[in-house]
């Protein structure tokens, strides 16, 4: 197993020094959600078994603070992004066809797609009108070309399916678009609302960029390799549904011919059985240690940028946050 997928590092109790935001941050969106239809509330509630570790509105509330101060703008942009983080989550589960999500079945395998499309366009919809009630006209176009840019990536990966030819490099396009957007959007956003000048808005974009990637090939490691006992959902969506990651993309590069020959009859194949076939095959390849090797070069990448800030407890906690994204097992 590798290194950095064997420390577990849950951050529920990590972001304490900010539990009074985000729980401002939650009220907004519970808020915001509440209904007079009883069906729509069930499904609100049951919204509560994807929302675990808050890494977005965290992320926000965290470059607000560390830039000084966190305003009541700041607590509606923190639901404001988890509402859009939900509802990607939402559609991922259907475009996936994925059965668990923490540990529960997910939203489409309980209720169907209609209800779990509608509930993701729903939480977009809140989004985007809690959005306007900040009055700033700047909030809204950030946040709206975040939301288009994240939905081109996801876009884009579908349209990749299947394709063996892959290169790392639009898979780092997509990755920035459907993950990395959002929270470099959550640092920009944080900083900018505190008033931070613009070098310093800058800086906590890049971070967010930076970790996000980061976080993303950590994600698309345990899709690979992690348990769905410990992780808390179906894993090996990715290779069900024909999407290639680095280390696979890794793996298609370097390996010899009769093994390449191997991966792609494998990946062409039906059935739930690619990720057990599949995996020693990576394991004795460079593959695994390549794309871990990677995402913590984005996570260090994403450390530097902190060094324009002043030495606080919430830059201590942004720094750390660039390793435990890629040493988590869920």
């Amino acid at each position: 197993m590798l290194e950095t997928l064997k420390t577990p590092s849950p951050l529920t109790d990590f972001f304490g020094p900010i539990r009074d935001d985000l729980a401002a941050a939650e009220r907004i969106f519970q808020q915001e959600l509440t209904s007079e239809v009883p069906f729509i509330r069930e499904l609100v509630a049951y919204l509560a078994h994807y929302r675990g570790k808050r890494l977005r509105p965290a992320l926000l509330l965290l470059s607000a603070r560390a830039c000084g101060q966190v305003t009541p703008q700041h607590h509606v942009l923190a639901a404001v992004v988890e509402m859009i983080h939900t509802a990607t989550l939402v559609h991922d589960d259907v475009l996936d066809e994925a059965t668990m999500r923490r540990h529960v079945p997910t939203l489409h395998a309980r209720w169907g797609n209609s209800a779990s499309v509608l509930l993701g366009d729903l939480l977009f919809t809140h989004a985007f009108y809690l959005t306007s009630t900040t009055g700033s006209a700047e909030a809204c176009r950030i946040i709206g070309e975040a939301t288009n840019r994240v939905c081109a990536g996801e876009l884009r990966q579908i349209g990749e399916r299947g394709n063996l030819a892959l290169s790392e490099d639009v898979y780092h396009e997509i990755i920035r678009g459907k993950t990395a957007e959002l929270t470099a959007c959550c640092c920009r956003l944080g900083a900018m609302f505190a008033g931070a000048d613009e070098a310093v808005v800058h800086a906590l974009e890049r971070y967010g960029m930076e970790l996000g990637i980061a976080f993303q090939i950590g994600d698309d490691l345990l899709d690979l390799v992690g348990t769905e006992n410990k992780a808390g959902k179906s894993l090996g969506t990715d290779l069900e549904q024909r999407k290639l990651t680095l280390p696979v993309i890794r793996l298609l590069q370097t390996a010899s011919a009769e093994t390449s020959h191997q991966v792609r009859q494998l990946l062409t194949e039906t059935g739930n059985h690619k990720r057990e076939r599949l995996l020693p095959l990576l394991q004795s390849s460079d593959a695994l240690n390549y794309a871990a090797a990677e995402a913590e070069q984005h996570a260090a990448a994403a450390r530097d940028c902190l060094a324009i800030l002043p030495e606080t407890p919430y830059r201590t906690l942004l720094a750390e946050l660039t390793r435990r994204v890629v040493r988590r097992q869920a």
